[in-house]
């Protein structure tokens, strides 16, 4: 991997599902409770549109470049500045997209990173939800197969890992085992796999 790919800020898009901003429409809303029949508050309805082609561009535009020029791509896309702006405001606000800098952890002080398999007794969710607000974490899913989570982690070293994985990892109420991959070469990392 090149190093520019670590220095330029690169779209990380972060769902499947995008919405781009519902178009305005009337609707009418009989309300006799604010809950539930399950005594539970509803919860908020999300627009049901997909991402329009521009916005679709624009997406494709940053994940070439995350420090392209509004104008740059307002050129490309067919819209001013402030619209690109605008638009790229509406995406990372309603969590389509985020535009950070992919950093190479091994040059930040960070000496060992590790996929760490996770099998849970009992919910999956609360689990996720705890290992997540760890610091060292750095990426947290949860999976179908042989592990109901695969985390993603960075330590300074063997000795931070060492304590992260049996100390804390092990000790989340549910954590039945852990399977720990330490990362021996980045052969591959890229956020540009573009829109649907």
């Amino acid at each position: 991997m090149e190093q520019k790919h670590f220095c330029n800020g690169i779209l990380r898009i972060f769902t499947a599902e995008v919405y781009a901003t519902p178009k305005p429409r009337a609707t009418i809303t009989r309300v006799t409770s604010n809950h539930a029949p399950n005594g539970k508050a509803p919860k908020p309805a999300r627009p049901s549109t997909g991402l329009d082609e521009v916005s679709k561009s624009i997406i494709e535009q940053l994940q070439q470049d995350g420090r392209r020029s509004y104008a740059s791509i307002g050129k490309a896309v067919g819209l001013s500045e402030a619209a690109v702006r605008q638009r790229v405001q509406r995406l990372t606000d309603a969590g389509v997209m985020q535009i950070v800098a992919v950093t190479d952890p091994l040059q930040l002080g960070f000496g060992r990173q590790a996929m760490v398999g996770v099998n849970v007794d009992g919910a999956v969710q609360p689990v996720a939800e705890a290992l997540s607000a760890m610091d060292e974490m750095i990426y947290v899913v949860i999976t179908a197969g042989s592990y109901d989570i695969l985390c993603e982690v960075v330590s300074t070293g063997d000795e931070q890992l060492l304590d992260l994985v049996t100390g804390r990892i092990r000790s989340v109420p549910g954590v039945r085992s852990t399977e720990t991959f330490m990362y021996l070469k980045l052969a591959k990392q890229t956020y540009s796999w573009g829109v649907r």
